[in-house]
């Protein structure tokens, strides 16, 4: 329906629209209001994937801000700042409609040109996969490119990346929790197709345990 037009009324020499009282405004713009989108369920992991896929940046390149999802409000939380004298080398963040067996969607380092705002999402190619042991945990890492950015669309695999970036991202996740004596290993970058059978078996376990919700 389109907005009602304003006609304006004239006070002394000047003239001025009138308006609905701000309280009649407000209640009107809530009651049109739908429930708000949460980026891990309700943004779709787009028809590409597994190889390429919307993904939803938590953390911008050169951050010392651990921004993630708080997955019961759907908003961006501050986690923490973190401990060490380092910062994010790229963008950071998790594909949508996805699962892992730590019960978080999948992470995504993605290297493009400029940092994003936490928040936004984008479109992602994966190149390969990182695997990485914290605290004993599995928490695996998919490294892609933004496939958008016109410098890093043209890759497609991650042996294609200067072997400086891959030491340079190796060592961000090695030391990033050493100050809160944590511990992290990371192993030998794997390429594109094991990458994309990751996202896949997240993607399938999503499915599996949206299928169990609504039986129950």
């Amino acid at each position: 329906m389109a907005p009602p037009i304003e006609t304006p009324t004239k006070s002394s020499d000047s003239y001025f629209f009138s308006h609905p009282p701000l309280n009649e405004r407000i209640l009107s713009s809530m009651a049109r209001r739908s429930v708000a989108a949460h980026p891990w369920h309700d943004l779709e992991i787009g028809p590409g994937a597994p190889v390429v896929f919307n993904c939803v940046i938590e953390i911008g390149k050169g951050s010392k801000v651990k921004y993630e999802l708080d997955k019961k409000t759907g908003l961006i939380k501050v986690d923490r700042v973190l401990y060490s004298s380092v910062v994010y080398p790229h963008n950071y963040g998790f594909i949508p409609r996805t699962l892992c067996e730590d019960n978080d969607p999948m992470d995504v380092l993605i290297i493009m040109q400029e940092p994003v705002l936490p928040g936004c999402f984008l479109r992602a190619k994966a190149l390969g996969l990182m695997p990485m042991i914290d605290q004993g945990e599995k928490d695996d890492k998919i490294i892609a490119v933004c496939a958008d950015d016109p410098e890093y669309r043209h890759y497609n695999d991650i042996k294609e990346l200067p072997p400086h970036r891959l030491a340079e991202i190796r060592r961000f996740f090695e030391d990033y929790k050493k100050n809160e004596n944590k511990e992290v290993a990371v192993n030998d970058f794997l390429p594109a197709s094991t990458a994309y059978e990751a996202i896949q078996h997240s993607m399938n376990l999503y499915a599996d345990y949206i299928v169990e919700s609504l039986r129950r």
